[in-house]
């Protein structure tokens, strides 16, 4: 165990955070995500929710400053009847580790999401997650 890292980080999931690199991504799923189609590399962390995990990797992860939408987000399918009140979540844990708050986010659509994990991150991790359209992926800043 370390001094000042959340307990969540496993070992191996602090390996590859310390290995990625500016404008290197990570995507974290929810329990509907198909992680293991779309990701290079897969860290299961079952029993464990999104916002649970971006709260935890924001306290050691920096998001891209030269990016304008360093968070993506799973847009909701047209005709979906989802409600999607983890966002505002999501929104309140980025606004405690970045500035701009709110102003990170950018949605596309299901299909580009999947096509952008498979292309660009480095890591998936996979969740328990129950609320849908729970998947966002992350691009990593500068440590200053």
């Amino acid at each position: 165990m370390l001094k000042g890292i959340p307990a969540i980080l496993s070992p191996e999931l602090l390996k590859i955070l310390c290995e990625m690199g500016h404008t290197d991504e990570l995507t974290i799923g929810d329990g509907n995500f198909p992680g293991h189609t779309y990701g290079q590399k897969v860290i299961r962390m079952d029993g464990h929710g999104v916002a649970e995990i971006l709260a935890a990797i924001l306290q050691v992860f920096p998001l891209d400053t030269y990016e304008e939408h360093p968070v993506t987000l799973m847009a909701v399918v047209a005709g979906d009847k989802v409600e999607t009140p983890i966002w505002e979540q999501y929104k309140e844990i980025v606004a405690n580790y970045d500035e701009r708050g709110a102003g990170c986010f950018e949605k596309i659509d299901k299909w580009k999401f999947y096509e952008k994990t498979k292309e660009k991150s480095s890591v998936v991790i996979m969740t328990s997650e129950k609320a849908l359209y729970a998947n966002i992926i992350l691009k990593k800043g500068v440590v200053i």
